[in-house]
């Protein structure tokens, strides 16, 4: 039997790096190859088969869901299983939709993750308990609106944006307006939001529903 061939996408060097000796060891797996960024992984796929990619959400700039996106467009066709310290309710619903094979949480054991390994590349999907309980809870949609009604239209487009992956050059251009502008909403953002960083408002975008694929 051919062994599942892997790729390991997570910004942690410790952690990416002994996991990946770990299922190296396991007899039925093989490495094609660990990754700490989303471009190390997309050029890694053009050159390697891959059957499973073993995914983090949070990327630091980036984030998974943006990954599958390009990974898809790219023609990657295999199995994504996301392995995350923690994705909330509305996180772990998109990337169950736009195409992630289940959802593994790092608090389990490494045995546990073999085992999920082999059930998505079998074709079954594996979803953690913790992470079914936040989904069958619902989203907030209260606090969800109330985020929203403070952003402005050209504060939520800017957002969408970020949350697409955009440059703030594209984001000007897919809105028509200067790269100074999207600048300063950018700003304007970081200080309505209190975060720091765009990979935190990907999550913002997620919780004000703006993280939904363009019709």
């Amino acid at each position: 039997m051919e062994p599942i061939r892997l790729l390991l996408l997570d910004d942690h060097v410790l952690f990416r790096e002994s996991l990946s000796r770990l299922l190296e060891s396991e007899p039925d797996f093989a490495m094609s190859g660990h990754c700490g960024t989303a471009a190390e992984a997309l050029e890694l796929l053009r050159r390697a088969a891959v059957d499973v990619i073993l995914l983090d959400f949070d990327l630091g700039e980036d984030h998974g869901t943006q990954f599958i996106s390009a990974a898809r467009r790219a023609g990657y066709k295999g199995r994504i299983l996301m392995v995350t310290a923690g994705m909330s309710a509305m996180e772990s619903s998109y990337a169950l939709q736009m195409g992630a094979s289940g959802i593994f949480l790092k608090h389990n054991s490494p045995g546990n993750l073999a085992k999920a390994i082999r059930m998505v590349a079998g074709g079954e999907m594996w979803v953690d308990q913790r992470v079914i309980r936040a989904m069958a809870d619902g989203v907030r949609f209260g606090e969800e609106q109330s985020i929203r009604q403070f952003l402005t239209e050209r504060e939520q487009e800017v957002l969408r944006g970020i949350f697409e992956g955009l440059t703030n050059k594209e984001i000007a251009g897919q809105i028509g307006v200067s790269e100074s502008a999207v600048k300063a909403t950018l700003q304007q953002l970081f200080q309505k939001t209190r975060v720091r960083t765009r990979s935190q408002l990907v999550r913002i975008a997620l919780e004000t529903s703006l993280g939904t694929p363009r019709k």
